[in-house]
């Protein structure tokens, strides 16, 4: 039943109870922030292998309502729940998702730490946080692996690398980039490289948006309307990147292509170097390395 009463009584979605088979998953995603969400909407979409049983633990009950409305319709013939208790959450789970903040993670895992063990799979996506390092505050044999998504996973276009911990086997990595899969593209790294991920894929989007608001801002400047600025610069964000998936291109030859010698664009790249933004996109990917870093020490 239903129970939107905010007591931290766990809640489920109505007539989605169901008896899995036997290859079914049952998951559970701690902390139901937009990562969280996003995960756990993601994890409800995999049909290879299907998830029967689904919880997320999330402390605001408006959350919880919230979280369950957005899943709905892919909830239709399973359990699916929304819970204040995290070790209720986790109890029967075949992977749980770590999905708090970096701080938090030690003191939530110690508090599950009754309801993990060998048949166990944890997939952290709390940045910064080295496998090593999660494997440390774990019972001995949970199979770590952690992931690094970014927010257009919300809709099914995110970027996320894995890399497996020490106790996790390939079949297990196989296992989350299937459950992924539904987020956008996935792809395997190992651990030491997943500080320039952060860097490059997880704050990525920010240096992204940052540039759009600035070919918006200077549109307006220029004298369009801040609706049609903010149009056709999305759009041109959108087009490009769709550009760059083609087979055999290369963002080196696509602005190539679009700059003529003496050219509009031409002057326009000029401006662009003269003012270091080159180097300062570099220098935003280096920093958020070595700030993932300092999150991890």
């Amino acid at each position: 039943m239903d129970n939107a009463s905010g007591d931290g009584s766990a809640r489920s979605i109505p007539g989605t109870s169901a008896s899995p088979a036997n290859s079914a998953l049952t998951v559970a995603v701690i902390g139901g922030g937009v990562m969280g969400g996003t995960l756990f909407r993601a994890l409800l979409a995999v049909d290879d292998p299907p998830v029967a049983h689904a919880v997320v633990a999330e402390h605001h009950a408006a959350r919880r309502t919230e979280l369950l409305a957005a899943v709905a319709e892919l909830a239709a013939g399973r359990d699916v729940r929304a819970t204040a208790d995290a070790v209720e959450a986790v109890h029967g789970a075949d992977v749980v998702v770590l999905a708090v903040k970096p701080q938090d993670a030690h003191a939530t895992l110690t508090s599950l730490a009754g309801e993990l063990g060998p048949q166990t799979i944890l997939l952290s996506v709390a940045a910064g946080l080295s496998t090593a390092t999660l494997t440390g505050w774990l019972p001995d044999g949970v199979r770590v692996v952690r992931a690094m998504p970014n927010t257009p996973a919300r809709i099914g276009e995110g970027a996320t690398a894995v890399c497996a911990g020490a106790a996790a086997s390939p079949a297990d990595l196989d296992l989350v980039v299937r459950l992924l899969g539904r987020s956008g593209v996935v792809v395997r790294v190992t651990e030491d490289k997943m500080g320039a991920v952060t860097g490059v894929s997880g704050s990525g989007p920010a240096f992204v948006l940052l540039a759009m608001e600035a070919m918006i801002d200077a549109g307006v400047e220029l004298g369009l309307t801040r609706a049609v600025a903010h149009d056709l610069a999305v759009q041109t964000f959108r087009g490009t990147a769709g550009l760059a998936q083609e087979p055999g291109a290369h963002p080196t030859l696509l602005r190539e292509a679009v700059t003529s010698p003496g050219g509009t664009t031409a002057a326009g790249l000029a401006a662009l170097e003269s003012h270091g933004v080159r180097a300062g996109i570099a220098a935003a990917v280096r920093a958020t390395v070595e700030r993932n870093a300092a999150l991890g020490a």
